[in-house]
């Protein structure tokens, strides 16, 4: 029985390594994959996902406008869908995606974020985590040791940024991976240092 996954973590936890890995493996067994990204998602080049340890893989970009069901439709019959940073497609998409899953009866695995650098869903992962079979956190952790669950984003001066859109592009250079505790205390630290600095 084919079911919808949602395999999620914070910045740096390996999302996109696990996918290729995945997508490896079933490659590895005669199958064939159908790897997708959203269009928004061009930090390694437009059709590329690239994990920090080096593996590499070409996807299929999906633009918001695009139908996924038509889209795969027209690439041809698969055994598995796999999508990194799935936080990027619309709830729209994401409907899309179950759909593939109860009429194709075709797995699908999705990697990514469930929010944002304010700790705000995602509107594709909230839906995801609305309807997928499956929900699995892929952990990593602070530089404190305990389990990392902020994106926290930083400026060029390694200051935590608590305002701007919720999508900004970016690696280890624009986000660190935080347990809230640290994050809340690193903000906490930045008012009281603006308040002395005259800011």
């Amino acid at each position: 029985m084919a079911k919808l996954y949602f395999k999620y973590g914070a910045m740096g936890s390996s999302k996109s390594a696990q996918a290729l890995i995945t997508k490896f493996n079933y490659e590895e067994k005669g199958m064939s994959v159908w790897l997708i990204k959203p269009s928004v998602d061009t930090r390694d080049g437009a059709d590329v996902i690239r994990s920090r340890i080096g593996l590499m893989a070409h996807a299929r970009i999906i633009t918001p406008e695009q139908d996924i069901i038509a889209e795969y439709r027209a690439a041809g019959r698969h055994d598995v869908i796999i999508s990194d940073e799935a936080q990027f497609f619309t709830p729209a998409q994401i409907d899309q995606l179950r759909t593939l899953v109860d009429e194709e009866d075709l797995p699908v695995l999705c990697f990514g974020l469930r929010t944002d650098f304010l700790t705000h869903f995602f509107p594709g992962a909230l839906r995801l985590m609305e309807l997928a079979d499956s929900i699995t956190e892929i952990k990593t952790v602070c530089a404190c040791g305990r389990k990392a669950t902020v994106n926290a984003r930083i400026d060029d001066r390694g200051r935590i940024v608590t305002e701007g859109g919720q999508i900004l592009l970016g690696g280890n250079d624009s986000y660190v991976a935080m347990c809230h505790r640290c994050w809340k205390k690193r903000i906490r630290e930045q008012e009281g240092q603006y308040r002395v600095e005259g800011y």
